[in-house]
């Protein structure tokens, strides 16, 4: 059977860095089809993950806002929740962001279909939907299908255990909610469903929330969540059973309870590529070591037409990880130079306050033994902390010792998420702690709190007790 249509670059998966790498492509001229399951594109970001969360945790922190407000005298009534407008609002967000993507999609004249793509040869897909099959010839392909969340292997089936995308769908409210898993996805469920009126345990294996990021960055957070959750780090869940009166755990952890009893269970334990279901074996393309598609850093695979993007080829699992691939592998393929080689990926927990991070984190520098001096800023003493009733944060920086440029920062506070970027630039662009500390920053701002860090380590600082010599 012959092909039913050729293109110059076949998309399967469209999710940010599949529908930015079909875009892209368009934009420079290339054919350009786009292959997804799903009929909407935005892949798990968009739909079931990153907006719908934002969208929630805004509802989250306006509720909590409000209870703040009596700080200023000013008071509200106890809020009344409607889980049907705020779950039909959060729908609102998703299919006005899809629909602009089909414009977009529509504009450049994509040409778009709604199955599921596997690979018959290098240079064959065969996609299945709603109506049959079709091959697809093209003469390059991007894969960008994406990853699905971990499921702890032997829980019960039960409705009442739910993965990242059923806490999304507000099914509930749990009056009593187990979170397996302290990790930003973890905390950020915590956040909404805290809001909302459930009782939250959180289990973390680890010795803190959110691993990834320096303990001292977190502890601004959970010193405040710990008076209104219950936290174990260190703890395991060894049980899972589904009973009528609730979903029963138990747990090993020093201070752990044995066991308890809950309406709903979260697990939230991180997630895994999706590489299976796409017949790779059939153009012989087999997986790295931790199971990752491999590329090299035009995101090019093994197999010289074939390129892959996003979650499918490795940490980190961030959407703006995959666009900025899914730009180079278009490039690339439309005969640009480009390749990718950030210095940093940034990450965001958007928990109240938020945490965010880049570049390495104190316990990476130590372990790769590199020298480095430390600005540490606290948010009790920032002026436009105090006046938002944001006082509880810090900012860090790290500068190299034998370079004298940034290697890494964190924030933990208010809109953190948003301050990160300017230390992203800065260690793309090689600043040192004097560069940061002579960039005028406007007054009384958040984002002095980065300026004050580097001050703190070019010895300028006045806003602080001077730095030790």
């Amino acid at each position: 059977m012959s092909a039913d249509m050729q293109f110059d670059l076949v998309v399967l998966g469209g999710g940010p860095g599949g529908y930015t790498a079909a875009f892209r492509a368009a934009d420079l001229g290339l054919a350009v089809c786009l292959v997804e399951q799903a009929n909407r594109l935005g892949g798990v970001c968009l739909n079931v993950g990153c907006i719908p969360s934002k969208t929630l945790l805004h509802g989250a922190a306006v509720l909590e806002e409000a209870e703040q407000a009596a700080e200023y005298g000013i008071s509200f009534g106890a809020p009344k929740i409607d889980l049907v407008a705020f779950r039909d609002h959060k729908q609102q967000v998703i299919n006005q962001l899809t629909g602009g993507l089909d414009k977009l999609c529509q504009a450049r004249k994509i040409t778009r279909i709604v199955g599921k793509g596997g690979f018959k040869d290098t240079t064959t897909l065969q996609v299945t939907g709603e109506e049959g099959a079709k091959e697809i010839s093209f003469s390059n392909c991007i894969i960008a299908t994406g990853s699905h969340p971990f499921m702890i292997p032997g829980l019960p089936e039960d409705e009442r255990i739910w993965d990242s995308s059923d806490a999304l769908a507000l099914k509930f409210v749990p009056k009593r909610f187990l979170i397996i898993g302290g990790g930003i996805i973890g905390m950020e469920m915590a956040q909404i469903y805290s809001a909302l009126g459930s009782e939250i345990t959180i289990v973390e294996m680890l010795d803190h929330i959110i691993p990834p990021a320096d303990k001292d960055m977190v502890q601004p957070l959970f010193q405040k969540l710990k008076k209104k959750y219950q936290i174990f780090t260190k703890t395991k869940v060894v049980e899972v059973t589904a009973a009528e009166s609730g979903i029963q755990a138990r747990f090993e952890g020093a201070k752990a309870p044995e066991s308890g009893e809950y309406d709903a269970v979260l697990v939230a334990v991180g997630r895994r590529p999706n590489t299976e279901n796409f017949e790779r074996e059939n153009i012989a393309l087999a997986l790295n070591e931790r199971g990752f598609v491999g590329v090299d850093n035009q995101q090019r695979t093994a197999v010289e037409n074939i390129f892959a993007i996003g979650d499918v080829v490795g940490e980190p699992m961030l959407a703006h990880k995959a666009t900025h691939e899914g730009k180079v592998a278009a490039e690339v393929i439309a005969g640009h130079k480009a390749e990718f080689d950030p210095m940093t990926i940034p990450s965001v927990a958007y928990t109240h306050p938020e945490v965010a991070w880049m570049g390495l984190t104190e316990k990476e520098a130590k372990a790769q033994k590199i020298d480095y001096q430390k600005g540490k800023f606290p948010w009790g003493a920032s002026g436009r902390a105090l006046a938002s009733g944001a006082a509880t944060g810090v900012t860090k920086a790290l500068f190299s010792k034998e370079t004298g440029r940034i290697i890494g920062a964190a924030i933990c506070g208010q809109n953190a998420g948003e301050l990160i970027h300017e230390a992203v630039l800065a260690l793309e662009m090689g600043a040192d702690a004097e560069d940061i500390s002579k960039t005028v920053h406007a007054h009384p701002t958040l984002s002095e709190t980065f300026a004050f860090a580097a001050e703190i380590v070019d010895g300028s600082i006045t806003d602080a007790l001077p730095s030790k010599k």
